[in-house]
């Protein structure tokens, strides 16, 4: 038990298992917001391009939340930043719950931005700096966690819109999960690390080999937005689905990078990160374009699904190659990086909003399929996993036996 004041005995698993618990909240957060979009529209009354507005403040808001992320692991240590973030998500989550009109409902969202932005941060921090203490590809698994509770929330938004209850019910039960979750965050620190250590400076040169990762998460982020959040309408307008059955599109898309994510860091351990791209993108796209012409919603459901399972290793491919850049600078790093993320929920989410206004979703999910061809380019950009004494992970025996 650590006592008040005293610094926590070095556990990494217990890092891995609080890192992993703060994927967790994240997950059911962003799930929880996306699929009450179409709930939340029809409460206030918002057009289309209103809520494209509100949602491109999120995006905007979680680029700041980015960067104070980052001045928050610096002064606080990564623990205190990812709780503090988490707390701030189920507050917001409570906003737009008991919002009593569009002016409480925007500030509650710009606070979700805020805080789904310092979580970014702080947790990719923190499994950069897990996975090079296990010395093999386990960052994938963290994103797998923050799969399988979007898959959760989104079933629990689609169960209590098939019970009438009000959207607001559903994000009340939806922060409570994330207060639980939140309870879990305990202090912990990984062996060999030091309390309170300095950021590095970060070179010029390191900036420059981000491109490549800033360019896949760019990519990738349209396709995720575009899914994420304007699937639900996507079925509910174009393809005549009900409000209970319109959520199971991103039920699908999180339960594809639930499967992708769970095998992501055996495969990268068996062909390397730089096949697991190519392969990646051939998928991606496929599986964009079969969500465009789909003729129904489960058959848009279903390509979905096949679309969340391409598009699942980009992120943790991207971000575990750039926190091994630098790893002294590493929140540095990622919290710049972070910033195409947001560029990518921007575009994505705008043009598909703009473009489903006008009747166009098809289009807002045609277009990315050809995009998502771009990230074959850069695949040799990505790098295997290093231990801390500077060894390939295929030197590690964990690596030959496929443990994770």
């Amino acid at each position: 038990m650590t006592l008040p004041g005293q610094d926590p005995a070095p556990n990494k698993a217990g890092a891995r298992r609080v890192t992993a618990l703060v994927f967790a909240a994240q997950g059911t957060a962003v799930a929880a917001v996306s699929t009450t979009i179409p709930a939340v529209e029809e409460r206030f009354g918002l057009p289309a391009l209103a809520t494209t507005a509100i949602l491109l403040a999120v995006a905007l808001a979680a680029g700041a939340g980015s960067l104070l992320g980052m001045a928050a692991v610096r002064r606080l240590g990564p623990v205190a930043a990812m709780r503090s973030c988490v707390l701030a998500v189920a507050a917001a989550l409570l906003g737009i719950a008991w919002a009593p009109d569009t002016t409480v409902l925007v500030a509650a969202y710009v606070l979700f931005g805020l805080s789904v932005g310092g979580i970014d941060v702080s947790a990719n921090t923190r499994a950069a700096a897990v996975e090079r203490h296990y010395g093999h590809s386990i960052f994938a698994s963290f994103y797998a966690v923050w799969s399988c509770a979007g898959v959760a929330a989104a079933l629990l938004t689609a169960g209590t819109s098939r019970l009438n209850w009000p959207v607001a019910d559903t994000l009340v039960i939806q922060a409570a999960v994330v207060v639980v979750l939140a309870l879990g965050i305990r202090s912990h620190r990984l062996p060999g690390t030091t309390p309170g250590r300095a950021s590095a400076a970060v070179g010029t040169r390191i900036w420059v080999r981000l491109v490549p990762f800033g360019i896949v998460l760019l990519v990738a982020y349209v396709i995720d937005s575009s899914v994420s959040t304007w699937s639900a309408a996507y079925l509910h307008e174009t393809l005549a689905a009900s409000l209970a059955a319109a959520p199971l599109a991103y039920a699908a898309y999180q339960a594809g990078t639930v499967l992708g994510r769970a095998g992501a860091d055996r495969l990268v351990r068996r062909i390397g990160p730089v096949a697991v791209v190519c392969w990646a993108t051939v998928l991606t796209a496929a599986a964009a374009a079969g969500l465009a012409f789909a003729p129904t919603w489960p058959i848009a459901a279903a390509a979905a699904g096949l679309t969340g399972l391409g598009v699942s290793a980009f992120a943790p491919l991207c971000l575990a190659s750039a926190g091994r850049l630098q790893p002294d600078a590493a929140e540095a790093i990622l919290a710049r990086l972070n910033l195409f993320n947001y560029f990518g929920v921007i575009a994505g989410g705008a043009v598909s909003g703009v473009l489903g206004s006008a009747g166009q979703f098809r289009l807002a999910y045609a277009a990315p399929a050809l995009l998502v061809l771009l990230l074959m380019a850069t695949a040799r950009s990505f790098t295997p996993v290093r231990t801390e004494s500077g060894a390939d992970e295929r030197s590690n025996p964990m690596y030959w036996a496929g443990t994770t």
